[in-house]
């Protein structure tokens, strides 16, 4: 069983992440920190069920002896959504079930919180970095529910790719009307967020 856990929008500066999601939500963030084992940053904001995470490489700590994830190292541009993380009960019988390549299982932990997190060795997701990352959390400890409330809502996140059908293949344990997937030219995602003042797109 997956479940949709959070999504990442990623930046080259996570002040200017930051900036964009509070300028796009119209809303503040809050929460987040460090993760030193991959030298990277992040800034948090509520969704009820889940939460969104902007993160980038943090300038502060020496790089990591491997490729961050989230494929970060290869990372430029303005900020936008990259990434969609899942969460599973069992890592090593989920990680088995899925394509080449999903990651190896590293633990982390900040505060209070602990998690496992499957990493790719080279940084890069399958499906040409548009599969989910597979996270596990240890405890019933879980950053959504620690979050302040937005009023924020995830109502549909669009998953686009060339070869739709293998992904929502590969991802049959995921039961979650929010999340679409559908052909396209190229691989993409965009999240429609339900905001106070109405529907706002991440892409």
């Amino acid at each position: 069983m997956l479940r949709l856990d959070h999504l990442a929008i990623s930046a080259e500066r996570l002040d200017d992440g930051v900036a964009a999601v509070e300028a796009a939500l119209g809303i503040s963030m809050s929460g987040g920190g460090k993760h030193p084992l991959m030298a990277t940053h992040n800034r948090l904001l509520g969704l009820g069920d889940l939460y969104l995470e902007v993160i980038a490489i943090d300038p502060d700590t020496p790089p990591p002896p491997r490729r961050r994830w989230f494929d970060l190292d290869h990372f430029s541009g303005p900020p936008r959504l990259t990434n969609w993380v899942v969460g599973c009960d069992d890592m090593p019988k989920t990680l088995a079930a899925g394509p080449p390549g999903w990651g190896k299982t590293m633990a982390l932990a900040r505060g209070d919180y602990r998690w496992q997190m499957a990493v790719p060795d080279d940084g890069r997701l399958p499906f040409d970095g548009i599969f989910p990352a597979l996270i596990r959390w240890e405890g019933a400890l879980h950053p959504a529910n620690a979050l302040p409330e937005t009023g924020l809502r995830l109502q549909r996140l669009e998953i686009r790719h060339p070869d739709a059908r293998a992904i929502r293949t590969a991802l049959a344990g995921l039961d979650d009307a929010r999340v679409t997937f559908v052909d396209g030219p190229a691989p993409a995602i965009s999240a429609w967020i339900d905001t106070p003042v109405g529907p706002r797109l991440l892409a």
